[in-house]
């Protein structure tokens, strides 16, 4: 368990390090790169609005790598996903800017924007499953943070990266070539991907799931048709629970950066450093709140996170308007340690909402459109309204709706604490499962 769990962890780091180099980039220096005929606010919403389009592909994605999930595998999906992943990312490293080619560079951006969002759609359920399908039920909440827990790492590393390069080179260094370093950085995940399928076992519950079709007790064929068939309720569920979570991470990593730097007038520097401080306090709360998660069920943690987020959404803005670095910085930490107590309990309560036939395919649609509705256009909304209202209350505003609509939601989630992830749903499949136990494999 130690080896998949550094594996997932090294795994899902990787990817979502792609991914947020690009949303760090978007609210650094996209803009004026891509979008120079804008002026500067708008030009940052142009970049925001290309970052939005990856959110769009990612429930294309998650549908795509659910059926391959639920048919042929976890573990050759998340490959797959990290192979897709790295390839866009190296490529966006080396495209030509606006200046170069003129309207091909944004066109070129957009579509490869596209296929990063296909590889990280396809990419969280995996890691999900990965490590949930592998833990022992009393650690599952545990286990499963830690895929939450590379998501957050890649968006502390990507603003590290940027950090190092903002200082060690000059301004006109950094806009001319410096920002692509991390973006050539990319093919280390396809490297990376191929490791991953050589050292990481498939995951006991699908290799069940496999032995019933060797059987002729096989898993439903069109595992999105029969998710979105009889499991429909527990999809729109598990998208309106992440709604607050997820565009409250966006508000925080990326939005911030350009709030803080461009609206604030803060160093660049400064910003990236108080915001990747803060992220990797959330890397220590995250383990944190998942084990606790396992002890008192994820509902109630996840209800308690949710309306802490709405009250902070307001004194999180109040401090950062200060233009105190120190006052923005508690603000960060806090919104963060908050946003874990939701998204370190997410990945098993979305693991546990589903059967193991479909699990992959609905935990993914689930995530992914939430991904969209939320946490694609959260920076393009904040910029928008701030540029709108010039005041910072519509941001909070914002998550304060979010977050009811998401308390809501997961209010109606009937809590499955714990349950057995070997559970079909089919008699058939739950006769292979019994035939399992009696073999001896031991169970998630």
């Amino acid at each position: 368990m130690r080896r998949i769990a550094i594996a997932g962890v090294a795994a899902t780091t990787a990817e979502w390090l792609d991914f947020y180099v690009y949303t760090t980039a978007a609210a650094l220096v996209l803009g004026p790169l891509f979008f120079p005929d804008q002026n500067a606010a708008v030009g940052t919403i142009a970049a925001f609005g290309t970052l939005a389009v990856g959110f769009l592909a990612r429930p294309v994605g998650g549908i795509v790598a659910g059926h391959l999930g639920d048919r042929w595998g976890r573990r050759p999906t998340l490959v797959l996903a990290m192979v897709v992943m790295g390839t866009a990312t190296t490529l966006i490293g080396v495209l030509p800017t606006h200046a170069a080619v003129g309207f091909i560079a944004p066109v070129l951006l957009v579509l490869l924007r596209l296929v990063q969002g296909l590889g990280v759609g396809a990419q969280w359920a995996g890691g999900a499953l990965l490590l949930t399908e592998h833990a022992p039920v009393r650690l599952r909440g545990f286990y499963g943070s830690l895929g939450q827990l590379g998501a957050c790492l890649g968006a502390a590393l990507a603003n590290g990266i940027f950090l190092v390069l903002t200082v060690l080179l000059s301004d006109a260094s950094f806009r001319s070539w410096g920002w692509r370093i991390p973006f050539l950085a990319g093919f280390a995940v396809v490297l990376f991907g191929m490791y991953v399928q050589r050292r990481i076992e498939e995951t006991p519950v699908f290799l069940h799931l496999r032995e019933a079709k060797a059987a002729h007790t096989a898993p439903v064929k069109r595992p999105l048709v029969e998710v979105l068939k009889t499991h429909r309720k527990s999809v729109v569920q598990a998208a309106g629970a992440f709604l607050v979570g997820n565009a409250a991470f966006y508000v925080l990593s990326t939005g911030m950066v350009d709030y803080g730097s461009r609206v604030l007038e803060l160093p660049r520097s400064t910003v990236l450093a108080l915001v990747m401080g803060a992220g990797l306090v959330q890397v220590v709360a995250l383990p944190f709140f998942g084990w606790l998660s396992d002890r008192t069920g994820r509902k109630k943690l996840f209800l308690a996170g949710t309306a802490g987020m709405a009250v902070w959404a307001w004194p999180l803005f109040l401090l950062a308007d200060t233009g105190n670095r120190w006052l923005l910085g508690l603000g960060l930490v806090v919104a963060y340690v908050i946003h874990a107590s939701m998204y370190g309990p997410l990945a098993a309560m979305f693991v546990e909402m589903f059967p193991a036939e479909v699990r992959f395919s609905g935990a993914s649609l689930g995530y992914q459109i939430a991904s969209v509705v939320a946490g694609g256009f959260a920076p393009t909304i904040m910029a928008t309204l701030v540029a709108l209202t010039g005041r910072s209350w519509s941001v909070s505003l914002y998550l304060c709706v979010l977050a009811v609509i998401t308390f809501a939601a997961v209010c109606t989630i009937t809590e499955v604490f714990r349950r057995d992830l070997y559970a079909t749903g089919t008699a058939a499949a739950a006769g292979a499962t019994r035939a399992a136990e009696a073999s001896g494999v031991p169970r998630g």
